[in-house]
């Protein structure tokens, strides 16, 4: 027990270098190199500018956290692990962008006690309203919509939407989890509110994925402006966990007044494990939105007492197919 509890400590403690290692293996292009072929260390060093020592330190590492394997002559290739890192949408964007998110917690203890004024809440400015640059909404954007695309998967297959006419997705980004409900539900009527500076992006992926004439964009700010009628299912994709509770409780009293009876609320989201911590939200998560300063991760528990104090009923917490990727939970406007 003492050898096996001590090798589950010391995967801990080397943890922050195991993500070390990955970042520079994205970084350096390490997995679109060998996408093409296997290669070997000294063409790896060459190609990313590090000396031949140092690149076969890192690759040996990249075969010990099983994203890379040796094969004969000397020459590196991706693992089935290394080949669904490149296949999943949005996941080495995140990994990049992570680079923010190691400064702010480079000192954990002032972290913990609120002394770092942490670059990731820069990142994502969107979390505190007002204007945002063009530029910075453009970059804000392409990672959410790369990002989204697994949230959607499992979203879809876990919520039911039979019987929805209208589906509005409120704080929607580009409209990638609309596209993907529109596809799946050839019927469905489809209606984005978010930003102006984010929204408008959305027309243009409706009308590549002909969804023109069944798509609506309504520009505004959940946090300043009533929710728009007109839809019987809103939908919330990865919105509440980056706003406080007072914000949460305003938006969730606004959606309430915004749906028509027996109207439907779908929350989707990362979600914290309550009285069984997991490690994907009550680590990473919970640290992430405490680096954006404005949210938090909760659980399906509480995030179901906050649409009762709104109103709704028939609240419907469901098992998570990946509680890494999302957790959903659906409320009845009766």
């Amino acid at each position: 027990m003492v050898r096996r509890e001590g090798e589950a400590l010391f995967d801990v403690v080397a943890g922050f270098c195991h993500s070390q290692v990955l970042m520079a293996l994205v970084q350096l292009q390490i997995f679109d190199a060998l996408m093409l072929r296997p290669e070997t260390a000294g063409a790896l060093a060459r190609k990313c500018a590090v000396p031949d020592d140092r690149m076969a330190v890192l690759l040996r590492a990249g075969v010990a956290l099983k994203l890379l394997k040796k094969k004969r002559g000397d020459r590196f290739a991706m693992t089935s692990r290394g080949a669904a890192l490149v296949g999943v949408p949005g996941l080495t964007q995140m990994i990049i962008h992570h680079d923010v998110f190691y400064r702010d917690l480079a000192d954990p203890v002032a972290f913990f006690r609120g002394e770092v004024e942490t670059e990731l809440a820069d990142f994502w400015p969107y979390v505190f309203g007002g204007e945002m640059d063009p530029q910075v909404a453009a970059n804000y954007s392409d990672l959410m919509a790369q990002s989204q695309i697994l949230v959607a998967e499992d979203t879809l297959k876990t919520v039911s939407f039979k019987g929805t006419k209208t589906l509005m997705d409120v704080g929607g980004g580009t409209g990638a989890f609309l596209e993907a409900a529109g596809r799946k539900h050839k019927e469905l009527e489809l209606k984005l509110f978010d930003l102006p500076q984010v929204a408008p992006a959305a027309r243009e992926r409706f009308a590549m994925a002909g969804m023109s004439a069944r798509s609506e964009v309504i520009s505004g700010s959940f946090r300043l402006d009533a929710i728009p009628h007109g839809a019987d299912t809103l939908s919330l994709v990865r919105v509440l966990y980056d706003h406080s509770d007072d914000t949460v409780r305003q938006l969730l009293q606004n959606c309430y007044e915004a749906l028509p009876n027996n109207g439907q609320l779908v929350i989707s989201e990362p979600m914290s494990g309550g009285d069984k911590p997991q490690r994907a939200t009550d680590v990473y998560f919970a640290l992430y939105t405490m680096a954006m300063r404005t949210g938090r991760t909760r659980s399906a528990a509480e995030i179901a007492a906050l649409c009762t104090e709104a109103g709704f009923s028939e609240i419907r917490i469901f098992a998570p197919r990946r509680p890494f990727v999302t957790s959903c939970l659906s409320a009845k406007k009766l």
